[in-house]
């Protein structure tokens, strides 16, 4: 269909909501007012009772291809985020081979075309020895270069001082950090493997990688890009003590930001009991205290970006000890129906969701034309009911690896509707897995 009108939605949108008309054609928002049923549309939605909101920018996931298939893929897993209510997405580059050089990136960007369900771009990798691919990146294609300070695997690490020093002086674009030490982190392990004999449990993990271990290294990155006046963007932000590295304000006067990534902002320590490894991720989920803490910096503008982290693995793989088991959860399906519980229980109003969710990824990393249910805008839209119920369980996920860290919860959401440029990719009950809908995304730079 080449034009929808959607009717008495209460729209969410830049800090404000209320009832208004939204008529999309050819992709785009054509028009938005209080009294478009005049208009002629090839499909008219009446919803009455619905929020409209943009569609959730998640600025970090991880969907395992090339060569990690086995966890997910871009098909699987872009599917899954558009029945959760995510638009457009930014992939991490330590896959396998890892995105460290132009070909690779536009080898991404080829399969993403063939199979992405939702709009898409890709970051480059940073190593201890490419700062040459940095210096030549395209700042209207590439989302971003991510630097692992401290804490990967392979030569993803980027752990030269040197080398550190001409990505932060050099890159044309946003740094994405993930900041953790690995020698703390190292030491850690290191003493409370000897504590426990070699068996520690999962409680362990956020001692290991601990709140000093976050610390030392993102007081680095910020450092760095005070240095050099750098773009830098510090990804979930685990800690208390680490916010004191940030101002709060207004995003468009920023060059060094933070995230918080949804499951930091859901589980605490005290889940660990429950969840075990399915909550393992680096950095690691810490306290209640910094859980809370991290809530608050959301509101009060410390934290400028809420995103996902989506990083699936199998359950066979998580099952294994502690030790064994590898970090990441999958999320992109339940991100915002989690932020609309916590809605629900008080955390945050619909206008600081759709805030750090949907506007902020898009100035901060200046995405053209999305991000905003404004006129000429792309058509990138979602319809929630805030009072439908939903139980989620492992059984009901599109992941390809079959479970969720949510399994057990109800949310008090759900999605109705996901608009990808206009078009029609999830209906409430199935993904329309339309892959002429996504795009590319592209960036005001």
């Amino acid at each position: 269909m080449n034009s929808t009108l959607i009717l008495n939605a209460c729209m969410v949108n830049e800090g404000k909501q209320r009832t208004c008309d939204v008529l999309i054609k050819e992709g785009q928002i054509e028009a938005i007012g209080s009294d478009l049923q005049h208009k002629t549309a090839d499909r008219v939605i009446d919803a009455s009772g619905l929020h409209l909101l943009p569609g959730m920018i998640d600025d970090q996931v991880h969907f395992r291809e090339p060569g990690l298939t086995h966890k997910g893929d871009i098909a699987s897993e872009s599917a899954a985020a558009v029945a959760g209510g995510i638009t457009s997405y930014m992939e991490m580059p330590n896959v396998d081979p890892p995105t460290l050089n132009m070909d690779a990136l536009e080898r991404k960007f080829a399969r993403a075309a063939q199979r992405s369900v939702a709009n898409y771009s890709f970051y480059l990798g940073a190593s201890n020895h490419n700062i040459d691919q940095i210096r030549a990146i395209d700042p209207t294609r590439v989302c971003g270069v991510k630097v692992f300070m401290g804490a990967s695997t392979g030569n993803l690490l980027v752990d030269d001082p040197d080398a550190l020093d001409l990505i932060f002086r050099d890159s044309p674009i946003l740094i994405a950090t993930h900041c953790e030490d690995s020698r703390m982190i190292d030491a850690n392990a290191e003493r409370i493997s000897v504590q426990y004999g070699g068996e520690v449990p999962v409680e362990m993990h956020p001692l290991i990688r601990d709140v000093d271990a976050c610390y030392t290294s993102s007081s680095m990155a910020v450092a760095l890009a005070k240095q050099h006046g750098s773009n830098l963007h510090v990804l979930h932000l685990t800690t208390a003590k680490e916010l004191a590295l940030f101002t709060a304000g207004d995003l468009v006067d920023k060059r060094i930001t933070a995230e918080a990534c949804v499951h930091h902002l859901w589980f605490s320590d005290l889940d660990y009991s429950e969840k075990g490894n399915r909550i393992k991720c680096n950095p690691a989920v810490k306290s209640l205290s910094d859980r809370d803490a991290l809530r608050e910096a959301v509101r009060s503008d410390l934290i400028d970006v809420i995103a996902t982290d989506h990083a699936p693995h199998l359950l066979s793989e998580k099952n294994q000890p502690y030790m064994q088991a590898p970090a990441g959860l999958p999320l992109v399906e339940h991100a915002l129906p989690m932020l609309l519980e916590l809605y629900h229980q008080g955390v945050f109003s619909l206008e600081q969701i759709v805030q750090k969710a949907c506007h902020n990824p898009a100035i901060r990393y200046q995405v053209a034309q999305r991000g905003f249910i404004r006129e000429g805008y792309a058509a990138d839209l979602v319809l929630v009911d805030l009072n439908v119920e939903q139980q989620v369980e492992d059984g009901s996920v599109r992941y390809k690896c079959g479970w969720t860290p949510f399994a057990g919860e109800r949310f008090r959401a759900r999605i109705c509707q996901t608009f990808v440029n206009g078009v029609e990719v999830f209906d409430g009950t199935q993904v329309i897995a339309n892959t002429d809908a996504a795009q590319a995304l592209r960036f005001n730079r």
